[in-house]
């Protein structure tokens, strides 16, 4: 029972990151959810019903290289790049976990309550921060700086 459901899950989050959609225009502010600064709480819970319902398709990190949209051939959007997410509100993403997508199944309102669904989408948005916030590799620059050389002197000599 529970492999079907998070086969029927995994189904729903791969129509989520189709990438036959049509891009969308940038987000609205009149389209979004309210942000919220998550508990550390509410993030382990977002965390947890990331892993159970959607890392199936989309994987740990939210980068959709899994094994079973691998053995589907799926082609998943990446979520720690920044640019996959850019064109969907967090409207958007809420409404089509909630609702479905396509041949995605909504996520059932007894499984998960809209306030968890926002975490998730919350969640969700943490990928592209995460890979966008890691530091560039430094330069590299020498251990010591010389010493600059002295000018030659224009005294004559005789």
């Amino acid at each position: 029972m529970q492999k079907s459901f998070l086969l029927f899950t995994a189904v729903v989050l791969v129509l989520i990151a189709s990438p036959s959609a049509p891009a969308r225009p940038p987000q609205d502010a009149t389209n979004t959810l309210p942000a919220k600064k998550m508990s550390p709480e509410a993030l382990a819970k977002a965390k947890r019903v990331f892993n159970l319902d959607c890392a199936l398709c989309h994987g740990a990190t939210g980068d959709g290289k899994s094994d079973l949209a691998k053995d589907m051939q799926l082609s998943m959007a990446d979520w720690t790049d920044p640019k996959s997410l850019a064109t969907l509100s967090d409207q958007e993403l809420f409404d089509t976990i909630r609702k479905g997508k396509g041949k995605m199944p909504p996520e059932d309102e007894g499984r998960a309550k809209n306030d968890e669904v926002k975490d998730l989408v919350q969640y969700i948005r943490t990928f592209a921060r995460e890979g966008a916030a890691a530091p560039a590799a430094p330069a590299a620059t020498p251990a010591t700086t010389p010493a600059p050389t002295p000018a030659p002197s224009s005294s004559p000599s005789n």
